[in-house]
């Protein structure tokens, strides 16, 4: 199965461990790139991450599309790395994965995981921190810590319980088996399951309709989202008047309804 969506390519990736493709949507594709060790996440990669996450954001990216290159998405953090590190370099790389996880999760543009075989531990770490995951159906996704002896240490007992329950989370976490994308997708923990010859174009169509819709309203209903889910409804419901509000005055809302009367598709500002 090819790994790039060169039809929707401007700029190309560059080499190193991660790579950075900016694609005719505005979008940004973020690219996984140590297929020999299945992406398995280094000292360096994890900080080159970071500082191609913050600086997709930083260039003014639409959106983020977060993919693995190779036969895998992501193996979690490099085990062998940390093989030869004391505690105190293995807390420090485990603070290193953080920051690359809790930048996809504060990324103020809609993120995308695109997960193709492996999601394991730190792997399915990211891809929790993406507010979309489209998965292959050849995909396994799990948190095997507890074959280590660990608990997750990037989020995952925190955002996996949330995302699918506490109970169906504990269970995945305390076997550390991983699960078929299928059965991924039946317990809500992807938003869709794509034979894997398909996998690319989907997500270039899904990545080229998130392109087709207003990138500031995408901004807006993100925030709105994430800060009324840590509120009482009635304040969060008053947080979407408020954003509401400020929609109806916006140039975006004035173009949707031009669009709508005269029967086109809209144009909306990047």
């Amino acid at each position: 199965m090819p790994d790039r969506m060169p039809q929707q390519s401007v700029t190309p990736p560059q080499g190193g461990d991660v790579l950075v493709e900016t694609l005719e949507t505005g979008a940004a594709a973020i690219w996984l790139n140590r297929p020999g060790r299945l992406n398995a996440l280094g000292s360096d990669m994890v900080v080159a991450l970071t500082e191609a996450v913050n600086g997709a954001i930083a260039a003014g990216a639409s959106a983020i599309v977060l993919r693995g290159k190779g036969r895998g998405f992501c193996a979690g953090a490099d085990l062998k790395e940390r093989q030869g590190m004391d505690a105190a370099g293995r807390y420090q790389h485990n603070r290193a994965i953080n920051a690359a996880v809790n930048a996809l999760a504060a990324a103020p543009v809609p993120t995308v995981a695109a997960i193709n075989g492996a999601a394991l531990g730190g792997g399915l770490e990211l891809a929790l921190a993406c507010d979309i995951r489209i998965a292959a159906e050849g995909a396994s996704l799990g948190l095997t810590e507890s074959r280590l002896g660990a608990i997750p240490g990037a989020g995952g007992t925190q955002r996996l319980p949330r995302l699918i329950g506490i109970s169906r989370a504990l269970d995945m976490m305390y076997t550390g088996e991983p699960i078929s994308a299928r059965r991924a997708y039946e317990i809500g923990l992807v938003n869709a399951c794509i034979p894997d010859e398909e996998l690319d174009k989907a997500v270039a169509d899904y990545m080229a309709l998130l392109g087709s819709r207003s990138a500031a309203t995408a901004r807006v209903l993100k925030q709105v989202v994430h800060e009324g889910h840590a509120l009482p409804l009635a304040d969060g419901l008053e947080r979407e008047r408020q954003a509401l509000g400020a929609i109806f005055g916006s140039d975006d809302y004035a173009e949707g309804l031009a669009a709508f009367a005269e029967k086109r598709p809209p144009r909306f500002s990047r």
